[in-house]
């Protein structure tokens, strides 16, 4: 059997599978605990928001210093197209390694920059501004962490098993919120409300910041994509304006395919413990106990989901997971009440079925775009859907609670899932693409 190595980047291929074993974990962790430390730090501002309305805002109103708090984390979300279209124009000019690295060292500022925040009943609205440009920062990376490790990781994969290697994405952005949750059910255990309140809500963030550092190192030792470095350089260097506008079809439909999963899985995946603590009522240590069973049966269904994408096409399966979700949203809404046990289930069966399209869409939004636009081309429109539709998601659905309209933000949820399943029509099947390949090119021949 024949065996290659890149003379750039030094990764072998022998039909197609890498042959460099350190080569290959070195890549897969290098992009998953990069990943993994950037959903990590949302996870768990989410997981955490109580304290931090109690330590940065002012106490006089509580209600209004929670909704205050997760204003700041959609907030956060409006530097995420910016992120994007920087982190993007470095990944297509400069190299995806350089654009995945500088994205984690950036997150991992704005985790040491909360960790650090002076308290409000110190400074006053200081603290809450402090909060705002951490928040800010983060966005910044995150914009550029996920369309970066999600074109290099496609990048890197053999094409016929891409589904399967786009599932890391998600696995380690769920390791991360896993970490996260089982980090504050330990320590709401250990530690006594008061001193969560005064001093341990900040540890989280100070893990965070030094596990940004880890993979800030572990990145820097990564070898670029072939298929970056194979690319032309006068392609590299052509304006990135007017290959958005030609690409416009692909963004749109990035959009499309965005804006039902963004919502649910914030909904389902990230905020659903604070929820069912903050507004229903339940203990909040057993929701966050409920919900690390529910990311686990989420970690266990992406493979599954992948490899199938891999053998009967990236479409059937995007369909099956968005309206499998939309069939079951209203009634997983109504189990959910005060009970953990509701809380488990309920995540659970929604988040099998959200599996299905975020164990697949790296690969199916890196298979859209050529290489020399390819990081820029998911990102700016992935961070704008995520920002419009999944950054407000947690806003919209507390403030709508708080009037008793619930059930209107479940209609939103809904529609928006039946939205993207309609763009499933519009994409071309690109099982087994090889992404050297110009895809406009490609529809024409």
């Amino acid at each position: 059997m024949k065996s290659t190595i890149h003379p750039t980047t030094g990764t072998g291929t022998v039909s197609g599978t890498p042959t460099k074993r350190r080569g290959l974990a070195k890549t897969l962790v290098g992009t998953g605990i990069g990943n993994a430390v950037e959903w990590y730090d949302w996870a768990v501002y989410a997981t955490f928001t109580p304290f931090l309305a109690g330590a940065l805002f002012s106490k006089a109103d509580k209600t209004s210093a929670v909704l205050a708090t997760l204003a700041i984390f959609a907030v956060g979300f409006i530097a995420r197209p910016f992120g994007g279209f920087v982190f993007g124009w470095i990944g297509d000019r400069i190299g995806r390694k350089s654009s995945m690295t500088l994205a984690v060292g950036l997150a991992s500022a704005g985790s040491l920059l909360i960790a650090v925040a002076p308290g409000y009943a110190q400074v006053g609205a200081l603290a809450s501004a402090t909060l705002l440009v951490a928040r800010l920062l983060q966005g910044l990376a995150h914009g550029g962490e996920l369309p970066s490790s999600q074109t290099y990781l496609s990048e890197m994969a053999p094409k016929e098993k891409r589904g399967l290697w786009a599932t890391l994405i998600y696995t380690s952005g769920t390791a991360g919120i896993l970490f996260g949750t089982l980090l504050g059910a330990t320590m709401t255990l250990v530690l006594p409300k008061v001193d969560m309140q005064a001093w341990g809500w900040r540890v989280p963030f100070a893990v965070g910041a030094a596990l940004g550092l880890y993979a800030l190192y572990m990145r820097s030792r990564l070898h670029e994509s072939e298929v970056f470095t194979d690319e032309d350089t006068k392609a590299k260097r052509a304006p990135i304006w007017p290959q958005i506008v030609r690409y416009r079809k692909q963004a749109l439909q990035v959009i499309g395919l965005t804006v039902g999963l963004t919502v649910v899985y914030y909904i389902w995946g990230v905020v659903a413990p604070s929820h069912a603590a903050t507004d229903l009522g339940m203990d909040r240590g057993a929701a966050l106990w409920a919900s690390v069973i529910g990311n686990l049966v989420f970690i266990a269904a992406l493979p599954f989901w992948g490899m199938l994408s891999d053998r009967i096409g990236r479409k059937k399966v995007l369909w099956i997971s968005a309206l499998g979700a939309a069939v079951m949203h209203f009634p997983m809404t109504w189990l959910l009440k005060d009970q953990p046990w509701e809380l488990a289930v309920s995540m659970s069966v929604m988040l099998i079925f959200i599996a299905g399209s975020a164990a697949i869409v790296p690969a199916v939004y890196a298979e859209l775009f050529p290489t020399s636009i390819r990081t820029v081309g998911v990102g700016v429109p992935y961070s704008i859907c995520v920002a419009v539709f999944g950054g407000t998601a947690p806003y919209l659905q507390s403030w709508l609670g708080t009037m008793h309209l619930g059930v209107m933000f479940s209609v939103y949820a809904v529609v928006l899932l039946l939205i993207s399943s309609v763009f499933i029509f519009t994409i071309p099947e690109t099982r087994g693409k090889d992404l050297s390949e110009d895809p406009a090119v490609a529809a024409a021949a």
